[in-house]
Order: structure tokens, then C-alpha cells, then sequence
């Protein structure tokens, strides 16, 4: 199909379609709620279940998961990494091609947020607590491992040059094509939201190849696959958080991690969300976003300043020209000796990624209306990367020139010596000055981080839920807010890091099919903006 087989009316007649619809027998409102009956029932009962089921058979659930995820990495880690080796591409077109100037919301459109207060927004949600967990520990444990099959591309680090290969290998995961994904989803939900008039819901970016079969169970489908996606791409997010709160809590005020400590942070930040969520988009989410990241650049510049700005912005400068020479090796997937690094880390986070999209993606394109489409996917496509990139080269290239010159003992113990990743952070802190203010703040930013993925990945669920619908009755967010939290606890009880991982690719993997088919819906959408212009 191209865009001129799409009929000129095919939009309009299916929003009058999905009108319809909304207003039929498939909606039920049963307490005042507002809910797209098939997709909320089969997605909440199947949730229940799935929690039920993970506690009552922890040891068993822990056995599964530890199964599933490095099964499943190995045996689709090709069509992962091609996958999105092809959204980006599409991506990068976007930028140079002349549908760049298409502005969603059509030509009249203006942004609803400021740049500071959308990028904040869009930061926020994209990244989650990631930048904090990984950004010590995932550099130097490339580096340091004793499994060389760990290292990127099995870069020799004792060569000159060499010595931030660890650094280059984890930027790979948390730049150009991790963010590639969040883009291609937001900007075809915005496209099809806001300039073709359809929900803002994953079904409707399906229109052009299922036509009005998209408000049936084809729809459902796809939107009980996104709920799941989202759901447990972000309760990987939520239990990583919360075992970062816990080694927090140990060094600031002496509390030792434990399930019972872990729940319990589980459900006071849960509790924390649903406040942001009841104040809604502006008043909670926005402010907390905001606050979120005038904290995380006062860290970053703490840090910079005390191992030195001039040595940091040389070793960034070096590592991306490094990122970009090994791009086209780290993106291909056949013929790869860094077995541990590609299987155990690359597949993963693509799939998490992927897992992600939904959630990440209806998010931005919530707040991207009136925004070009060459300067959306600028925004959140190169900023994000530049900005992710100087991040781990500052924090874990710091850490990597430390432990080289014989301290960091924190983070060796942590990292190297045995794996309780969630201390790597407190660890490399505790080598600079004024660690006891510095801990608690870092401390409170983990949190804040914790409770805006949770409290905007609760409002995406209810939109998706209830077939679009960005006002839903509030009951709805709660519901879906502490459903988030009992599905962490679950997982971090029925095999911990493992299940938590497992459950992600295992939703990511099937959700891959799903965005690429999105890619192409949007090309035709796009054309067909462009001949209007």
C-alpha cells in the first residue's frame, strides 16, 4: 500500500467510526469509570493473575524467569538488533527528508510546553532511574569483568587508547538507537493523534493497514500487548529504583537491604506516584520532571567539577568519536565473539527498550503537539544521546580512571571484587568531597526519578485503557498506579533482577513486530501530511 491507495476520507469516516464506538455497548461505566471494556478487563485480569501466581511459586518463578531471559536473548538476538538497527535509519531519515516539515498538530499548531519544560518531560520519562544505576556500574563492569567475552567488540583495554571501551559499549545501549525507538513510537502516535484526529492509543497508528478492523479485535490486541509491554518494561525500571533506594538507605542511615526493606520502598514511593498522579499532567508530572532534572545537572556538575572539567570534556570528545567509528560494528549481529556483552547486555536492552516504547512513547507525543517533525525527532533522538553520552563518559569514565590508579574501593566492591550493582553509585561518591551531604541528595534524586516514571507510566496505561481518552476518571490512575507497584513487589519476589529482566524482553521481543509495522504506518501518514503542505 501507498499513501494514494489510502481513500482521502479514510480519517475522518474512522473517527466518526471510533466515535461510535466509544459511545456503544464496548464501553462500560460501571462507578462513574470509563473503561475500553476489553482491554482493560483482559489486561487487569491477566495482570491479578500473573501476580498471584509469581507469589505463591517464588521459587518456582525464579527458576522460569532465570531460564527465559538469556533463552530468549540468544535465540532472537539477530532480529533485535536488526530491528532496530532499521528504526533508526528510518529515524535519521525523518531529520533530512522533506516530511521533516510536517508539524504535528498540523501547520497552525503551536507547542503546548516550553523547550525547558518538554525536553525535562521527555528526559525524565525516557531515562527513568537508568542513568543513575547504570552509569558507574556498567562501564567499569565492561572493562573489569573477568569474562573478556564481556567487553565490547573484546577491545583490548591494556592498549593505549583503549582504557574507555567499557564507556563506548555502554553508551551504545543508552544512546542513538535506544532513543530511536521512543521516537519512531512518539511520533506516529502524534501524527495519528493530533493531525488525523484518531485516539491516542497504539491501535490507531495501525489505521492505514487495518482500516476500520483497528477498532475491533485487532485493536485489542495490540493494545493488551502495549499495556503489558509498558507495564512490566517499567516495573523493571521500578524494582531496579527501588534496590538503588535500599543500598542508598545503608549508606545514609545504616538500614540493611532486604526483601521487607525493598517492598516497603516499593510501596511508599507507589504511594508517593499517586499523589503526583491525582495533581495531574501539569501540576504533578511536569513539576516533579522539572525538579528532577535542575537535581540530576546539579549532581552531574558536582561530579565534573570535582574530577575536573577539562579532563571530563576531553575524555567525552574522545569517547563519541570512539562511539561513532564502533557504531556500525556494535549494531551488526552476526559473526560476534563478545558473546556476554552482545547476549547478556545489547539483545536485553533492546527488548527493555522496546518494552518501553509504548509507555515512552505515548508519553512524548502527549506533550509534542506543535512541534516539526525534523525538530521532534532532533529532540528527542540527538539531544537525548549527546546528553546521556556525557553522563556515563563523566561518571564512569571518572570511576574507570579511578580504579586505575588503585582507589575506588567502593565501587571495586561493588562491581568487580562481587556484583551488587545498585551500590556502584554510593561507591564512586564516596571518593569525591562532602559525601555525606552528597549521598542523601543523591538518595532523594533516586526517588524522584523512581516516582516520575511510575506516576507518567500510570497515565499512559490509563489511556491506552481507556481507548485514548487523556481525561479518564482518576480511580482509573490509582488503579493503575498501585497495580504497577504489586507487579514490582511480585517480580522482585519471584526471582528478583532476573524476573524483572525476563518479563521485559519477554514482552519486548513480540512488541518489536509491532513498532516496525508502526515505521511504515507512518511513512504513509507522513506523505500524506506532506501533500496537504
Amino acid at each position: 500500500m501507498t499513501s494514494s491507495d489510502i481513500p482521502p476520507d479514510a480519517f475522518s469516516k474512522s473517527v466518526e467510526y471510533s466515535t461510535d464506538y466509544e459511545m456503544g455497548q464496548d464501553n462500560i461505566r460501571p462507578l462513574g469509570l470509563d473503561i475500553h471494556n476489553p482491554v482493560f478487563l483482559i489486561s487487569s485480569i491477566l495482570i491479578f493473575g500473573f501476580v498471584l501466581l509469581a507469589l505463591a511459586n517464588q521459587e518456582a518463578s525464579a527458576t522460569f524467569f532465570g531460564w527465559l531471559r538469556p533463552w530468549l536473548t540468544s535465540t532472537f538476538d539477530w532480529f533485535l538488533v536488526l530491528s532496530v538497527d532499521a528504526i533508526t535509519l528510518f529515524c535519521l531519515a525523518m531529520i533530512v527528508l522533506p516530511v521533516g516539515a510536517v508539524r504535528i498538530g498540523g501547520k497552525d499548531a503551536r507547542p503546548d510546553y516550553s523547550y525547558p519544560g518538554w525536553i525535562a518531560m521527555m528526559f525524565a520519562a525516557g531515562i527513568g532511574i537508568g542513568l543513575l544505576f547504570f552509569g558507574v556500574m556498567e562501564p567499569v563492569y565492561y572493562n573489569f569483568a573477568e569474562d573478556g567475552a564481556a567487553r565490547p567488540l573484546n577491545i583490548d583495554i591494556t592498549q593505549p587508547g583503549n582504557e574507555y571501551a567499557g564507556v563506548v559499549g555502554t553508551i551504545h545501549h543508552w544512546g542513538l538507537q535506544g532513543w530511536a525507538i521512543y521516537a519512531a513510537v512518539g511520533l506516529s502516535l502524534a501524527i495519528f493523534c493530533y493531525n488525523l484526529g484518531l485516539p491516542l492509543t497504539l491501535r490507531s497508528a495501525f489505521y492505514p493497514l487495518l482500516g476500520d478492523r483497528v477498532w475491533g479485535w485487532w485493536g485489542h490486541a495490540i493494545d493488551t500487548l502495549a499495556v503489558f509491554a509498558t507495564l512490566f518494561g517499567l516495573t523493571t525500571s521500578l524494582g531496579l529504583g527501588a534496590q538503588q533506594v535500599a543500598a542508598g538507605l545503608k549508606e545514609v542511615a545504616g538500614i540493611e537491604p532486604s526483601n521487607t526493606v525493598t517492598v516497603s520502598l516499593i510501596i511508599g514511593i507507589t504511594a508517593i506516584a499517586l499523589g503526583s498522579v491525582l495533581m495531574g499532567m501539569d501540576k504533578g508530572v511536569k513539576r516533579l520532571s522539572e525538579i528532577n532534572m535542575i537535581m540530576a545537572v546539579c549532581l552531574f556538575l558536582f561530579v565534573i567539577f570535582m574530577t575536573g572539567a577539562v579532563t571530563a570534556f576531553t575524555r567525552y570528545f574522545g569517547i563519541m568519536a570512539d562511539y561513532v567509528v564502533a557504531l556500525p560494528a556494535l549494531a551488526n549481529p552476526f559473526g560476534r565473539e563478545d558473546t556476554s556483552y552482545f547476549h547478556g547486555w545489547t539483545t536485553f536492552y533492546w527488548a527493555w527498550w522496546i518494552a518501553w516504547s509504548p509507555f515512552v512513547g505515548m508519553f512524548i507525543a502527549r506533550i509534542s503537539r506543535g512541534r516539526t517533525v525534523r525538530e521532534f525527532m532532533i529532540c528527542a533522538l540527538l539531544a537525548p544521546t549527546a546528553v546521556c553520552a556525557l553522563w556515563m563518559s563523566t561518571f564512569g569514565g571518572a570511576a574507570i580512571d579511578m580504579l586505575n590508579a588503585g582507589g575506588a574501593e567502593g565501587v571495586r566492591a561493588t562491581v568487580i571484587d562481587s556484583y551488587a550493582p545498585e551500590g556502584a553509585l554510593f561507591g564512586f561518591l564516596a571518593e569525591l568531597p562532602l559525601y555525606s551531604i552528597v549521598a542523601p541528595i543523591s538518595l532523594v534524586l533516586i526517588v524522584i526519578f523512581f516516582v516520575t516514571s511510575s506516576d507518567s507510566g500510570s497515565l499512559v496505561i490509563d489511556t491506552i485503557t481507556a481507548g485514548g481518552k487523556m481525561d479518564a476518571p482518576v480511580v482509573q490512575r490509582i488503579f493503575w498506579c498501585t497495580l504497577e507497584g504489586l507487579v514490582a513487589i511480585a517480580l522482585l519476589l519471584g526471582g528478583g533482577l532476573a524476573a524483572l529482566q525476563g518479563a521485559a524482553v519477554s514482552t519486548g521481543i513480540p512488541f518489536t513486530l509491532v513498532v516496525l509495522m508502526m515505521c511504515y504506518c507512518l511513512w504513509l501518514a507522513l506523505r500524506s501530511e506532506q501533500a496537504k503542505l
